[in-house]
């Protein structure tokens, strides 16, 4: 592994040097360039891995790491070639985003020293094999990316949002470390390699330490209950940096579960159903509350927790699929599910960055005040078009694929001869139908209210499209890869079933037949490319021929953006069918005379969770801790008397002991 060692020093190098560099935008071109040199070299070591070989390397640090083994499988080098690709085009974004805030005097020292230091830290987490050093390069994660979300920390709401994350990340870790824990118990060793079957003779243990494990990872990766900090986090950092923790960052948690997943080799039927229950739940909810929003960034970010919860609906039924010994169903479902890993990366990186572009030429993230820019933006009105449909799994985009590997998975394990296996499928199929369903609701939503129509606001209506190669460059290879997974899926899946061979022995099926089916695809997605350029060229040899005329204009002869359906509107009828799902937080001035000057109304609907449990719950413990306020008066006096009184206690305890 010595070259992905030179990428990870690469990445140290790039972060601690940039410190030392003047001009702020030297720092980020130096970034960059070492950041593609550590792709470069970690890439070069998972392509050695899928060509057949196993790469491991053995590492000393100090008395407690004095045999750190750091090893890429499958699992591992897929992972690596995420997170290598997709932080190397956001920090090559990065370039072009953060350019108006150096103009304006802004630092970005620290920002470019955690940067590099996030990606590293991404990558070892998915190669260190050990649970300790795990712990402490998932920490690294945690806090680099901390500093990262906090860039604009003399905003009040990013450092809220900042701290409220830490928060999370921390108690993610606790679980983490609790299961961990018990691992190392019972094998009396922190290597991962030694934890494999460690609970075959006790499987209640072996559920309790994955449900732990679950948890810790859920925390991370975003599944509901746990999903709190995600959309306050994302909207408060900077778009570059969004889209690494929602295509990038949360997937750790993800490569966690699965990770911990293959210490387990055989899953209880009950832990499959859980992980299948939890994440429908969370595709649901995400998309439901995606469709509410109005703030572009926080819309995109509940879309993480759905996409997170279609990722969980394969990982269940892959499960459920090795519970039930049905080799078909597993392999199905685990192999939609991490391609969906893949292709969220791509096309959540590249909507964000689509929002980023927007977002810096309007300086407003409230799509109620855009609209109109797909003229003077129609590269980034494009890129955005192309991934809303692949969000929604659409043909021919590489979203479809992913999803219709888990689809089809759910259909095969109807055939397995159990009735709660039947029911549980059944309710997932109508489930995943209705966040399809959804999702195509928020993103026509958004693509039409940003883009579409007149403009709203002096802001909407005064833009001009950057197209430096920084904005462009990133986003145009994530739109060429969202349509290259969705025209060859056959050579996609052939590409997944290494990843998959870690939990399903390939000799145990046959994938000729899903291979042929995924080249009926790809030739059904030719056809339909080919017929969408045809309907083009038609348009294009007759645009002359069409004389345009005004109609009859009841009393106005030019549209305005009063005229036309706000987001609230668009989304209002379906929103009020769920009205119970929702908190409505209303803020309005009504008008007061004949002819009033102003009025004023808004409406956002807030997180039922957040609203009903997690704020009563932090008032309590507020209010409980206020109590003790008199303690903590700032009295030296009065310190040194409580720090007599525990020493006698302590000596008192020492003597009854003793």
């Amino acid at each position: 592994m010595e070259n992905f060692f030179i990428g990870i020093v690469a990445l140290f190098l790039g972060g601690f040097i940039s410190l030392l560099l003047k001009k702020q935008d030297y720092k980020l071109k130096f970034v960059s360039f070492m950041t593609f040199i550590a792709a470069c070299f970690c890439l070069i070591d998972a392509v050695r891995v899928f060509a057949g070989d196993r790469l491991s390397d053995m590492l000393s640090f100090g008395v407690m790491f004095q045999n750190l083994v750091f090893s890429m499988d499958y699992l591992s080098a897929f992972f690596v070639v995420v997170i290598s690709v997709m932080s190397f085009l956001a920090v090559i974004y990065s370039n072009g985003y953060l350019k108006n805030y150096i103009l304006k005097g802004k630092n970005i020292t620290a920002h470019c020293l955690f940067l590099p230091v996030l990606i590293a830290s991404m990558l070892l987490v998915v190669t260190v094999q050990n649970a300790l050093a795990f712990l402490i390069v998932w920490e690294i994660m945690s806090l680099s990316s901390f500093f990262l979300v906090i860039f604009e920390h003399e905003k009040k709401d990013v450092i809220k949002a900042g701290i409220k994350y830490l928060v999370y990340m921390h108690v993610s870790i606790i679980f983490i470390i609790v299961a961990f824990a018990l691992f190392s118990i019972q094998t009396s060793s922190f290597n991962f390699s030694q934890f494999t079957d460690a609970f075959n003779v006790n499987p209640m243990l072996a559920n309790l330490v994955f449900v732990l494990a679950f948890v810790g990872f859920g925390i991370k990766a975003g599944f509901f209950p746990f999903h709190n900090w995600l959309p306050d986090a994302h909207p408060a950092a900077p778009s570059h940096v969004s889209a690494m923790m929602s295509g990038v960052m949360i997937k750790t948690g993800i490569y966690g579960i699965l990770r911990v997943l293959t210490f387990i080799s055989h899953p209880e039927v009950q832990i499959g159903y859980f992980v299948l229950i939890i994440s429908v739940i969370s595709a649901l909810y995400g998309v439901l509350y995606a469709i509410s929003q109005h703030d572009i960034k926080r819309l995109l970010a509940y879309h993480s927790i759905e996409n997170i919860g279609i990722i969980g609906i394969g990982i269940g039924v892959g499960m459920l699929g090795l519970a039930y010994n049905c080799p078909i169903v597993a392999t199905l479902g685990f192999a939609g599910g991490i391609l969906h890993i893949l292709n969220h990366s791509i096309f959540k990186e590249l909507l964000f960055l689509a929002a980023g572009s927007v977002y810096t030429k309007t300086h407003t993230r409230d799509i109620e005040t855009l609209g109109g820019l797909i003229k003077p933006m129609s590269k980034t009105a494009l890129l955005f078009l192309i991934a809303s449909i692949a969000i929604c799994g659409l043909p021919p985009f590489n979203g479809f694929i992913s999803e219709f590997l888990i689809y089809f998975g759910m259909l095969k394990g109807l055939m397995v001869d159990n009735i709660s296996m039947f029911i549980a499928l059944i309710l997932s199929i109508a489930g995943l139908a209705l966040v399809g369903t959804m999702a195509i609701l928020c993103f026509t939503k958004a693509f039409s209210v940003v883009f579409l129509g007149e403009p709203r606001s002096k802001e909407a209506s005064e833009v001009k499209e950057d197209t430096t190669i920084s904005f462009i460059f990133p986003m145009s290879v994530l739109a060429l890869f969202t349509l290259l997974i969705g025209i060859f899926p056959q050579f996609i899946f052939d590409f997944m079933l290494k990843p998959v061979s870690i939990f399903v022995d390939r000799c145990l099926f046959d994938a000729t037949q899903i291979i042929s089916l995924m080249q009926i695809i790809s030739l059904c997605a030719f056809g339909l490319i080919v017929l969408i350029f045809v309907l083009f060229g038609f348009k294009y040899l007759f645009k002359n021929k069409n004389e345009k005329y005004v109609t009859w204009g009841c009393g106005y002869n030019k549209p305005t953006s009063k005229m036309q359906y706000s987001a609230s509107s668009y989304a209002s009828p379906f929103i009020t069918m769920l009205t119970p799902l929702f908190k409505k937080v209303v803020d309005i001035k009504k008008p007061k005379t004949i002819f009033p000057c102003d009025a004023h109304f808004e409406m956002r609907m807030e997180d039922v969770e957040e609203a009903y449990f997690l704020k009563p719950l932090f008032k309590s413990l507020e209010t409980f801790f206020a109590k003790f306020e008199k303690i903590q008066n700032g009295n030296i006096q009065q310190y040194i008397t409580y720090g007599l009184i525990f020493l006698a206690l302590a000596l008192v305890c020492v003597v009854i002991l003793g």
